[in-house]
């Protein structure tokens, strides 16, 4: 059984004609020595803008989910990643794109965090503080509690 597509706003428009592209997207679950994971708002200007997100960025051609993580998180957040555990994906249709996100966790990590795009970020565990939580992060942290439960 395929995991069920998450739908966000499901009562605004879509855009008709053709069928929309997936965009793919790195996500990364970057994880402190205690548990704590980092997330970060959406920077003012774009869609979402103030929700809080685990860090990542859309997938450059011939880029794979790794490159981009890497690449996105040196450019979003300043800090050089170490190995990427590819973790699980997810489908959600936003009003504005169909989303495939790619989770990954990340143990290590070089450099000072540094916002480059006007967010901000907080370690958090779960349950998380900060509020409202972007929509397609709402499963990873259910998937958290549930590896945390076992």
């Amino acid at each position: 059984m395929s995991d069920p597509v998450l739908v966000v706003d499901g009562d605004l428009r879509r855009s008709e004609g053709p069928a929309r592209p997936i965009v793919d997207v790195a996500v990364g679950l970057l994880i402190a020595p205690n548990g704590d994971f980092l997330l970060t708002s959406r920077p003012e200007g774009k869609v979402y803008a103030g929700y809080w997100e685990f860090p990542g960025g859309k997938l450059e051609a011939g880029e794979s989910v790794e490159m981009a993580l890497r690449r996105e998180l040196q450019e979003e957040i300043g800090v050089h990643i170490g190995p990427v555990q590819a973790w699980k994906e997810k489908l959600v249709d936003y009003p504005h794109a169909l989303v495939r996100l790619h989770f990954c966790k990340v143990y290590e990590w070089t450099g000072t965090l540094q916002m480059h795009e006007g967010q901000t970020f907080s370690w958090e565990r779960l349950p998380v503080r900060c509020a409202p939580v972007l929509p397609g992060t709402l499963p990873v942290l259910d998937w958290l509690a549930a590896e945390q439960a076992v």
